[in-house]
């Protein structure tokens, strides 16, 4: 960090959820997934099995209808003032229309060029060119390109909360990111990378999407991962090897073209790192010991069990990670439409799982802090949905020529753009 730069903490809302391949309908409400009324500056939302994992989805042709309509759901959720005049316009009355969700999915990806693009010398400048929100949506699918980055500067009124910054989908797996309106035109150098780690050791039923960015001067990476599965002795050891894999095999292209800017190409060299996902580790115990403990609400001692913590505290897998301290009950494997485990009313052990936190979320870098960390109790899946609220030190462009040592910023989030500014007013000598 730069030793006069102005710091300023974002809220950073990080949800996971495997949803087992089932495709929503479009009364499904994410307003309490997302805990909207927190208002965080970013939400970094992940999902796995978004389509079953068959044959035809993996080897033939991917399936992005159920991508578009999560996409829906979470813009309805974050933005529900404006889907609400829409309905009022006549248009999109029904966000699930076959007709329509192509046109809805062109109208969130917008215009990707300025985020893709170095923003090192342009932040200040940079503003978001809006449509008539009851134009005709499928004038919204002139787009050129089917680039697999979808991102947007979304062309929607100034009092949409929420605008879409990448979206990206692997088979199963579906990263999207969305910010706060004014915290858009400060996004720049976005790049995303997939690996496969699936069939055959590279197909998409497994493996991972990053979507790496910078906010002003600091660079974010976000990792949405699915990672193999199975709960036999030894199986734990396939996970690592896709962690250590997906460290090792993602890189982003260089986009930043101020020399003296380091963009990061790896994910661990990014300042603030968040890994979220379906990361598959289970317990060692039998599901008889398991249950016992479980009925007992004794997370303590099944956390000692817990494959993740123990391959971590081995030195084997997310060396120099983190993770907050889990409070809730395991989140995989429930009945569907339940709230009981599978097997707890099944006789047959063939179809048992033992419980597990297979849905987590982890960070690396510095100026992170995690506020919470929560799952959800929606019986959509077989799993539970897991998110947590972490608070961002970013580093902000210092233009002031003023500003020198023994000066700190005293502006507040509502002026720190004119105290940015060469406008001295808003900075007060700290000696």
């Amino acid at each position: 960090m730069a030793p006069h730069a102005l710091v300023q903490n974002i809220r950073a809302f990080v949800g996971t959820w495997n949803v087992g391949g089932n495709t929503p309908n479009h009364g499904m409400n994410l307003e309490d997934f997302l805990q909207v009324e927190g208002s965080a500056d970013l939400y970094v939302l992940g999902f796995q099995e978004i389509v079953p994992l068959n044959a035809g989805n993996v080897l033939v042709i991917e399936d992005n209808e159920p991508a578009s309509k999560w996409l829906a759901l979470i813009s309805n959720a974050l933005n529900k003032p404006y889907h609400e005049k829409e309905s009022k316009c006549g248009n999109n009355s029904n966000l699930f229309r076959k007709n329509c969700l192509k046109a809805l999915n062109k109208n969130l990806r917008g215009d990707c060029d300025l985020f893709k693009a170095c923003n090192c010398s342009s932040d200040s400048g940079r503003r978001t060119k809006l449509r008539d929100p009851c134009a005709d949506p499928l004038n919204y699918c002139d787009s050129s390109s089917d680039d697999f980055i979808s991102t947007a500067e979304i062309s929607l009124p100034t009092r949409i909360g929420y605008q879409l910054i990448a979206s990206k989908q692997m088979v199963g797996l579906f990263l999207s990111i969305w910010a706060r309106r004014d915290l858009v035109r400060n996004i720049g150098h976005l790049r995303v990378s997939c690996l496969g780690r699936g069939i055959m050791g590279y197909l998409g039923n497994k493996g991972c999407i990053s979507i790496s960015m910078t906010v002003h001067q600091t660079s974010m990476c976000f990792v949405c991962s699915h990672l193999a599965s199975g709960e036999k002795e030894g199986d734990e050891l396939r996970r690592n090897s896709d962690v250590v894999e997906i460290l090792k095999g993602i890189t982003f292209p260089r986009v930043c073209k101020n020399p003296s800017r380091r963009i990061p190409e790896r994910i661990a060299d990014h300042d603030r790192v968040i890994w979220l996902g379906d990361l598959n580790y289970r317990i060692g115990l039998s599901y008889e010991e398991a249950i016992i403990l479980l009925e007992n609400s004794n997370w303590e001692s099944l956390l000692e069990k817990d494959q993740l913590n123990t391959e971590r505290e081995a030195g084997r897998v997310f060396g120099g990670w983190n993770e907050g301290k889990i409070l809730f009950a395991p989140t995989y494997k429930y009945l569907q439409n339940s709230d009981l485990y599978a097997g707890e009313n099944s006789k047959s052990k063939r179809k048992r799982r033992t419980p597990a936190w297979c849905d987590r979320i982890l960070w690396h870098g510095d100026g992170i802090d995690q506020l919470s960390y929560l799952r959800g109790e929606s019986r959509f899946s077989d799993h539970r949905p897991v998110f947590a609220l972490f608070a961002l030190e970013v580093e902000l462009i210092n233009r002031n020529p003023k500003f020198r040592k023994g000066y700190s910023c005293a502006a507040t989030k509502f002026d720190l753009e004119e105290c940015l500014s060469q406008t001295p007013n808003f900075c007060e000598f700290n000696p």
